[in-house]
């Protein structure tokens, strides 16, 4: 990590936790486009396509998303009140456990409770890791590259989720039956005890694991400590957020975070759901199946589309890994706020309806490339907040509104537009008559993707003419 000055063992060693909260936030989070299909498949046994299938497809990133994003609201004032390491490490392990106990689950419902605890985790996790990082390098320059490079491993957690998933649906069949103890046998059976989805979901666990060693020689915030200690922290609150002065900071880049995780939800997260349309997917579909019977040609089946989607994903995710990493490089060479974030928007823009409205069906060559750009202009926006939100809300406000942009502006509004690309589809023409279910099913959604991902960034470019600039290089008091 190139930083102005050498890091101490303290700070080095806050930057692996940090480094390895951000890595699993997002692993925890892209689980669910990973497994999705074949989760539904086997707990609801809904056909692709279905209104049951749409509708729970939609719940299951809607409603994580819009608890999590009340609860990381909770977390970031219990950040500013309780201090960001007590809050980032029980965070972390919230979230490690929920993802664990998912792959248990024996009905939608159960997967959708642990589904919301996991985004509790998560949303509070990266509110309390942004604030606790940049209240410990005081150093302008110094926490912004920090800042930038610890995010840089959120995509390196989508890429590892994605290189996991396909490693664990090729070995599954290997792999130690899943069953629950007899003592919990009243929440049910498990169908497929070697299904590839309920082991995605408990790989979550690993972050707990260093995380229990580290934790007792964690600093807390040297800034927040002090004013805690002192008795001169002002006490937070949301209402705080919208006085004249904050107004329209906490306005505007609660809008553009949402924008930002729209395009993601909306648009790239929609990937797994997309692929059937391919024809290198369906060539490869009907050459399997053939001759078999139709429980062994639905296993075929999913197998070809899960693993089609993985290698989709892990071309996705190296285009995000690039993309934080460019920001990382660009953060402290482009002075104004505005154009930093507009070097991603524009381009983002005229990608979204070329990639998602042409390449996604025409060949996977084309998709894998395409999403590998789109995915570097809109992931580099994830990195940007996460640099910009500390240089404008004083230290008793930080987690606050952080958790407010975050958390009511992302997880809730943002990834709310998975839902919508999910209802938008039933509506949208299949685009060819010959198609079976599941192939017009992915032409919806591939359509409905091209216009949300479009719509979210021409908004989100309009509304960077109205973001305040921050004021100083230091952060406020």
């Amino acid at each position: 990590m190139a930083v102005s000055r050498g890091l101490t063992p303290i700070q080095w060693t806050v930057c692996v936790i940090a480094a390895i909260g951000f890595a699993f936030d997002i692993y925890e989070l892209l689980m669910l486009p990973l497994i999705l299909r074949p989760a539904l498949l086997e707990l609801l046994g809904a056909a692709p396509g279905s209104e049951t299938f749409n509708l729970w497809r939609g719940l299951l990133f809607f409603i994580p998303a819009f608890v999590g994003g009340i609860f990381g609201l909770l977390g970031g004032y219990l950040t500013d009140r309780l201090g960001r390491r007590r809050v980032l490490t029980w965070s972390i392990f919230l979230y490690a456990f929920s993802a664990f106990a998912a792959g248990y689950s024996t009905s939608i419902w159960m997967l959708l409770f642990f589904r919301c605890t996991t985004f509790i985790g998560v949303c509070v996790e990266f509110v309390a890791a942004v604030a606790w990082l940049a209240e410990l390098f005081p150093d302008p320059k110094q926490r912004e590259r920090v800042l930038g490079y610890t995010q840089f491993f959120s995509s390196l957690g989508g890429l590892m989720v994605a290189y996991v998933n396909y490693w664990i649906v090729q070995h599954a069949v290997s792999f130690p039956a899943i069953g629950l103890p007899d003592w919990l046998s009243s929440l049910g059976a498990i169908e497929d005890s070697h299904a590839a989805w309920r082991y995605t979901l408990m790989s979550g666990l690993v972050p707990a694991l260093p995380l229990a060693v580290i934790r007792p020689f964690l600093p807390e915030s040297p800034t927040w400590r002090a004013k805690k200690a002192a008795g001169t922290l002002r006490r937070p609150s949301i209402g705080q957020l919208f006085a004249p002065d904050l107004r329209r900071t906490t306005i505007v880049t609660t809008l553009m975070f949402a924008c930002s995780y729209g395009a993601a939800f909306g648009a790239i997260q929609q990937i797994p759901q997309i692929v059937p349309a391919l024809p290198e997917v369906k060539a490869a579909v009907a050459a399997k199946t053939e001759g078999l019977p139709p429980p062994a040609a639905g296993r075929a089946r999913a197998e070809v589309v899960q693993g089609t989607a993985a290698h989709v994903t892990k071309s996705q995710e190296w285009g995000g890994l690039m993309g934080r990493l460019m920001l990382a490089v660009l953060v402290t060479m482009i002075v104004s706020r505005r154009w930093l974030l507009r070097v991603f928007l524009f381009p983002g823009l005229l990608l979204m309806p070329l990639v998602f409205g042409y390449a996604a069906i025409e060949s996977q060559m084309l998709l894998q490339t395409g999403i590998f750009f789109v995915a570097f202009f809109t992931v580099a926006q994830f990195s940007f907040w996460g640099n910009y939100l500390p240089r404008v809300y004083p230290i008793h406000l930080r987690g606050t509104g952080e958790s407010f942009a975050a958390n009511i502006g992302g997880r809730m509004i943002g990834t709310s537009f998975a839902w919508v690309t999910s209802q938008l589809a039933l509506v949208m023409p299949a685009g060819s008559e010959a198609a079976t279910p599941g192939e017009a099913d992915a032409l919806k959604v591939a359509a409905a993707a091209a216009l949300i991902g479009t719509g979210v960034y021409l908004v989100n470019i309009v509304l960077s003419f109205f973001l305040p600039e921050p004021e100083h290089e230091t952060l406020p008091d």
